[in-house]
């Protein structure tokens, strides 16, 4: 008998078999996925697009062959001609599934919109732009003096502003002579300062004073989501903030799958480059439209990653990244031609792209490091930027130390049963009742508990979806304060808990979030497969820290800063009940937000900081994890909630873990001491 196909949508996870012919947006209502229609699958509404992907996917052992959906039907062709699709996207509601399939769901398809929470971070920040306009009023051409008004132009800025030998490009020498005669010789003029790349340079004259205004771009390209800020270079301010899901998500949600889909397809570093400028492009039109600016006002530009997204970004192959010694075609900083990079910005816009601190510890790391500044602390600080990889670096005036971790995408909503994005209706934080061990919960896009009056009319719009990263880590912790999960992570029944959300499910058992079935909504359950995954991840996450630390020579540190989106969401308690990071006091943990674009912005804003950003990652010492024998020591104590080892003596003193062991049937329960 025949296996019906393996359909699997992305960025969700979800996945399932679907009998040949079953059109994509049906699998997608069956398995709960976010695909929108409205038209009742005629083809009429184009709310249903999909993006299919071709070759062999090794994270999701499957491959995925060019005739996997039926062929290209007349519905479309009427839709393309009419509208247009963009290249490669097909519609849900006429594409059938033939054979395994991965399909990825672009953002504008989904009912509920992914919330990027990298927002701007409030920070002082000391204005030396790249990019500055000048005004300035030349001598006219004369007879006896017939030298070319370029020339006289360049000779006038540098004798009313003391600027350098300046060059100009193409574009301007196009619209120079216009210019100048139109403003009667006085002209305002946008200059490039240079760099250790480019040489000083003219990249915009207006004709008379230009009020208007230069812009930069802070970008942190991360491995799941995209984030922009707009900021004016005059004065700083964060114009417009924006963020899109990165679209490489459907050739692997981690960055070793990415590898992966690059070495297995002879085309997939250059689909993935592709993909990813592509939403780049897509995400700069969606910020200048929001600040309502034209994007060919925007000159500059500065970029943080990681070192594979920073090899893809650029068009490199990320092959040497997916195996010792994980050597970078380069670590240095770069400084491009924005149109180098395909990038739809000024014509002669400039790109500076921040220094990799090492083969997995990339420019995102180096722009929290700027951002932080660990290396100018007394107190002996410990950075982590939580996400599907984690920078870890530790640090105070001695000396720096940095290393990154495979986290995984479980702690952004993946690989968890009823785990999501981000998004209004996801669970973000939950609270379990000591006694009764019953939940209650928030979701994005209401203040009020499940619990409280109103609450139903409250999340009419959206309803409850799912439950998004910080809600994970908080329901686990949750359960693990209540008694309902033991420190190894088993799930109790409903005898051994005294919980009746505990039910048998399969060989173990799980706990219910809550059921919206009756109302036509999900049943959102915890599983012990959702537990280990959790698990997984922390032990990841803490272990690359006890590693710094173990170089460093100490067993605490003084201060925790979680730094990134998904750190700023992160309750600290939880976090320390879970064993993702050191036991500290926890008014020592805070948040940083979004550092890695705080550091962004920093470059965008200053070039000095540039040059100081590029010396500090020349100084901090490099662990290697994957090399490291005492890592995977250390992985196996933290798989525990919250470790198997560690004392957590500060911890323990804030809360009491139930000793608690579902594996005998007991459940008898003890202080702990």
């Amino acid at each position: 008998m025949s296996t019906d196909p393996l359909v699997i949508f992305t960025p969700s996870g979800k996945r399932g078999r679907f009998p040949v012919g079953t059109p994509v947006l049906t699998a997608a209502r069956q398995l709960g996925v976010d695909l929108d229609s409205v038209c009742g699958g005629r083809g009429i509404c184009s709310k249903c697009q999909i993006t299919p992907s071709y070759g062999e996917f090794s994270k999701h052992n499957v491959t995925v062959a060019d005739d996997a959906l039926s062929e290209w039907n007349s519905v479309e062709q009427r839709y393309d001609d009419i509208r247009g699709l963009k290249k490669g996207r097909r519609l849900g509601c006429q594409a059938t599934v033939q054979k395994d399939v991965v399909i990825d769901v672009p953002a504008e398809s989904q009912v509920h919109k992914q919330v990027v929470r990298k927002r701007a971070e409030a920070r002082e920040i000391v204005k030396n732009p790249s990019t500055r306009l000048y005004y300035v009023e030349v001598a006219e051409p004369d007879m006896h003096d017939p030298s070319g008004d370029l020339e006289r132009l360049i000779a006038a800025l540098r004798k009313d502003w003391d600027l350098p030998a300046l060059e100009a490009d193409l574009s301007v020498l196009q619209t120079l002579q216009t210019a100048l005669r139109k403003g009667a010789w006085k002209v305002s003029v946008a200059v490039h300062l240079g760099d250790t790349t480019f040489s000083p340079r003219i990249i915009q004259i207006w004709p008379g004073l230009y009020e208007g205004t230069l812009y930069g771009l802070a970008v942190d390209l991360g491995s799941t989501t995209i984030a922009g800020h707009l900021c004016d270079l005059r004065t700083g301010e964060v114009v417009a903030s924006s963020g899109i899901m990165n679209p490489q998500i459907r050739f692997g949600e981690d960055l070793m799958s990415r590898v992966s889909y690059g070495m297995m397809n002879a085309s997939g570093s250059t689909e993935m480059t592709a993909a990813v400028r592509e939403g780049m492009n897509a995400l700069f039109t969606q910020i200048a439209s929001e600040a309502q600016i034209d994007p060919a006002l925007i000159v500059d530009a500065v970029f943080v990653c990681n070192p594979v997204m920073h090899h893809l970004f650029l068009g490199i192959d990320a092959y040497e990244l997916g195996q010792a010694p994980f050597a970078l075609a380069t670590s240095d900083s770069l400084s491009l031609r924005a149109s180098e990079l395909g990038l739809q910005l000024h014509s002669a816009a400039r790109v500076y792209i921040l220094p990799c601190i090492a083969g997995h510890v990339g420019a995102d790391a180096a722009a929290v490091a700027l951002s932080e500044a660990p290396g100018k602390s007394d107190d002996l600080m410990l950075v982590v930027d939580v996400g599907t990889n984690a920078e870890i670096i530790l640090g105070n005036r001695e000396k720096v130390l940095a290393c990154s971790s495979p986290t995984g995408p479980a702690f952004e909503g993946a690989q968890i049963s009823s785990g999501q994005r981000a998004a209004p209706g996801a669970i973000e934080h939950v609270a379990i009742d000591p006694v009764t061990k019953l939940p209650k919960f928030q979701v994005i896009g209401s203040d009020l508990w499940s619990d409280e009056e109103g609450f139903d009319a409250a999340i009419a719009q959206t309803g409850v979806t799912g439950i998004c990263g910080s809600g994970i880590i908080e329901v686990v912790a949750e359960m693990r304060m209540a008694g309902i999960v033991d420190a190894p992570g088993l799930i109790g029944t409903a005898e051994q808990t005294g919980s009746p959300n505990c039910f048998t499910d399969g060989r173990t058992n799980s706990y219910l979030l809550y059921d919206g079935t009756a109302d036509g909504g999900p049943k959102i359950t915890v599983t012990n497969t959702d537990i280990r995954q959790i698990q997984m991840a922390k032990a990841a996450l803490y272990s690359g820290a006890r590693l710094l630390m173990d170089k460093f020579g100490v067993d605490h540190v003084d201060r925790v800063v979680l730094a990134g989106a998904f750190g700023a969401h992160i309750s600290p308690k939880h976090a320390m009940v879970l064993g993702m990071i050191p036991d500290a006091p926890l008014d020592k943990v805070t948040s940083a937000g979004n550092a890695a674009g705080t550091g962004a912005r920093i470059a965008l804003l200053n070039v000095d900081a540039r040059a100081e950003i590029e010396e500090t990652v020349r100084q901090i010492h490099k662990i290697e994890t994957a090399i490291e024998p005492r890592f995977q020591e250390h992985f196996v104590n933290a798989s525990a909630i919250p470790n198997a080892v560690e004392p957590f003596p500060i911890l323990n003193s804030i809360v009491t873990l139930p000793d608690v062991n579902h594996n005998t049937g007991g459940g008898r329960r003890r202080r702990s001491r």
